[in-house]
Parts: C-alpha cells; structure tokens; sequence
C-alpha cells in the first residue's frame, strides 16, 4: 500500500489526514500468484476510526507530546473512509499534486498590501472558486503549519510497493497485464 500524508484543506487550515491506497488483493503464500480480494475485503469505517485513534493515543503517550494535544481529541469521532477506487489510477492522479507541491501556489496568491495577503482557492463543496483575504502573519502562520517538521516522510510505501519490494511488484504486473513491459 501507499501512504500520503496530508496537512491542509484548500483554504489553507490545518486539517492533517493521510489518503492510502490499497490494493485489492495480494500474492499467494508461494509469491507466484495473485488473488483478489472481495470486494469488502477492509475493516467496517467505525470500528477502525476508534481502533486508529486508540493506535494513534497510546503511540503518543510514548513521546513528549500527548500533553500538548487537547483532551477533546480523544473524545470525538474521528474519521475513516474506505472508497473502492477500482485500478487507482485516478486517486493517484488526485494525490500526486500533494506529494509534489506545497500548500499554496504562488499563482493563487492574489494581492499583498496592507499588510493583508489575498489568496484563491476551490471551495469543496460548493466547486466555486472563492476568495480570502488574512493579516500577513496569520497567512504565514497557516503556511509555515504545513511545513513538515525534520524527519517526517510524506509518502511512505508497503508490501508489493516499496523499493525492496519490485521483484514482487513485476510479478504481479505480469500476471495482470502480460502484455506490458517489464519494470526495469
């Protein structure tokens, strides 16, 4: 699988989710063959939202910054959807401007002047393309947020997708598409 990790919503808040993309069955036990998965082959969204968030509590407890997340957090639903996106090919097409850019273009950057930066982006939800306008150092506040901090990886690859792992994935590119090159 693959995992991306994601820090804004397209206004620029700090939103962070990571969008993995998995795939819809694996390489029998001998490492010759494949076998898809039924179609409902993942968890149930609830179970797994608390069990992740439960994961993701005591992991921190082990570091020094569980104090500083609010205790509200752990008391309210997070959130876990499992979509079957069919090859994949166009939620990697959507997730690929992620792992390559930052949080905002400079072509969205509208007008700097009094101290107050203008920016566009798409709203979600209604598809329209709307307009805010924020005092300079709550505008890089915003910015700098995304920023990862030294170490942090914002794609990460498992199974049949990491680099140790090619031998494996051209196995499985045969078996699906004989007709295909080979990875080289």
């Amino acid at each position: 699988m693959i995992g991306i990790l994601q820090s804004w919503t397209r206004d620029l808040r700090y939103h962070p989710h990571v969008h993995y993309l998995i795939p819809g069955g694996g390489l029998t036990p001998d490492g010759h063959t494949w076998r898809p998965a039924n179609y409902n082959y993942l968890l149930p969204e609830k179970p797994l939202a608390r069990i992740f968030r439960a994961k993701f509590r005591d992991l921190l407890k082990k570091t020094g910054l569980f104090g500083q997340i609010p205790p509200q957090i752990w008391r309210q639903d997070w959130v876990v959807d499992i979509i079957a996106v069919g090859s994949g090919q166009a939620a990697l097409k959507y997730l690929a401007p992620y792992v390559f850019r930052v949080a905002i273009s400079n072509r969205n950057i509208l007008d700097l002047k009094d101290r107050q930066v203008t920016f566009r982006y798409r709203d979600s939800k209604t598809n329209t393309t709307r307009t805010t306008t924020l005092p300079a150092k709550q505008f890089i506040g915003r910015f700098l947020q995304h920023v990862l901090p030294r170490g942090f990886q914002k794609v990460r690859t498992y199974g049949l997708l990491h680099p140790k792992q090619r031998h494996l994935l051209a196995i499985v590119k045969e078996q699906l598409h004989p007709d295909s090159p080979a990875i080289g």
